[in-house]
């Protein structure tokens, strides 16, 4: 059990973490979502002490990190893939976590082959690829056979076939009872990967559940296809819904339901080919909640030259 116990995290004047409270449980993939600056990385920082908390605490079955003689037979992390010594090779890497960590050095040939980079093991990190690291860095959070395992951004850098590898390891770790914590950017792919959300913005919990609740409440869009795209176009604009053009001559509408926009485009004499109503997908109501915690953005009034 990985508990973050209404945890406070400052840099000076600077509030990373906000009283953040929540609990990420065994047994599930569970995604840690938030935009740029929210405090997703400081928060994972704290559970594995790199950093101290100014209030609270982040737990790890009942315990701070700062209290397990040999932490990686708890908890294993990746959180930056190229925070690694270059001049060592991937075998000296590892061969060095288990000795501090009291873990047979044989334990370091069956995680670089299980991830894939046993072929390389005697190369310099210095010279290895964003990919690559990543795969080592996960080696070295499986070194201890931890119960607890935290990935922030662990996809970065893969290719198609590593991402699905990436997908298939979690649903494993968690099948077999391990708490599997994972930080990412990727909307599509904590959609298909991750059993549990948690979104935070500006260092606060935003709310939790499971991709299937988060969505089921959201409002979504209709796909429209019309004889006259223009005109059922002006029409609902009139009822101040939202109209994008989609594909296949189609219109992509938010803010009436289907039957509101078979209704209007009837009562106007402009026949409709298809209503298509379009679940809210975790991207859509990522974007929803997170709108006012944003450090950065953009402005639709902005000029380019």
């Amino acid at each position: 059990m990985l508990k973050i116990d209404h945890l406070t995290k400052r840099y000076g004047d600077t509030l990373a973490v906000n009283d953040l409270d929540f609990e990420v449980t065994p047994g599930v993939v569970t995604g840690f979502l938030g935009p740029n600056g929210s405090g997703k990385s400081t928060t994972m920082r704290v559970i594995i002490g790199l950093d101290r908390p100014t209030k609270g605490r982040a737990t790890i079955n009942g315990k701070t990190y700062d209290q397990f003689k040999s932490p990686l037979h708890e908890v294993g992390a990746l959180l930056d893939a190229k925070a690694l010594d270059p001049a060592r090779s991937a075998r000296n890497h590892l061969r060095a976590l288990a000795l501090a960590n009291r873990i047979p050095v044989t334990r370091v040939d069956e995680v670089l082959e299980f991830v894939g980079v046993a072929s390389v093991a005697h190369k310099r990190v210095g010279g290895f690829s964003l990919g690559m690291s990543q795969r080592l860095g996960i080696a070295g959070a499986l070194l201890g056979d931890p119960g607890i395992l935290l990935f922030d951004e662990p996809v970065n850098g893969l290719d198609p076939e590593g991402i699905r590898w990436i997908r298939d390891f979690f649903r494993s770790l968690a099948k077999e009872g391990r708490t599997v914590f994972v930080s990412s950017h990727l909307m599509s792919e904590m959609a298909v990967s991750a059993d549990q959300i948690i979104v935070i913005g500006r260092g606060k919990f935003i709310t939790s559940g499971s991709v299937d609740e988060l969505t089921a409440t959201a409002t979504g869009t209709v796909f429209v296809r019309s004889t006259d795209v223009g005109g059922l176009t002006r029409v609902l604009s009139d009822l101040h819904a939202g109209v994008v053009p989609a594909n296949d001559e189609g219109l992509s509408v938010s803010g009436l339901t289907s039957d509101q926009i078979g209704e209007a485009a009837f009562a106007a004499g402009i026949t409709v080919w298809e209503l298509t109503p379009q679940r809210a997908s975790l991207e859509d109501v990522f974007m929803d909640l997170t709108a006012d915690s944003l450090e950065y953005g953009h402005s639709s009034n902005v000029v380019v030259p």
